[in-house]
């Protein structure tokens, strides 16, 4: 481990993604597209993460697990700015959980009418070749 210059531990990039279960191409990747800040390197080091980013991650982690898409975590990221606001972030967050809410309302709503069919469909072939419901 190595230390910054305000003495905060960095983090070798090959142990974060050991311990997230990430790559550290999909790491360097999220710092391309802007979803985290560029990592830093220790002097002739490779790149290594601060504690605050490595939480930021794990929040990663939980919004694409959520099934946030890259474009809506850069808005977020966005929405947080350099200020690091929690509070200019929230609001977009709700709104896009909200989008995110209406599509698997949805997802459920189209699976179980397909079921439904299934279903029906099943219970005309039982019928039609006097099948027992086994």
């Amino acid at each position: 481990m190595h230390k910054t210059k305000e003495d905060e531990e960095l983090i070798p990039i090959g142990d974060v993604a050991t311990s997230l279960g990430l790559t550290t191409r999909t790491l360097r990747y999220w710092e391309e597209v802007g979803i985290i800040e560029a990592a830093q390197r220790p002097e002739g080091g490779s790149r290594a993460y601060t504690p605050y980013i490595v939480r930021r991650l794990k929040f990663i982690l939980k919004l694409k697990e959520l099934g946030l898409t890259i474009k809506e975590m850069q808005d977020l990221y966005e929405a947080y700015g350099d200020a690091r606001r929690t509070d200019n972030m929230i609001p977009r967050l709700i709104d896009i959980l909200d989008v995110h809410i209406n599509k698997v309302d949805e997802k459920i709503s189209q699976l179980s009418s397909l079921r439904k069919e299934i279903v029906d469909y099943r219970q005309k072939m039982v019928e039609k070749f006097n099948l027992s419901k086994e």
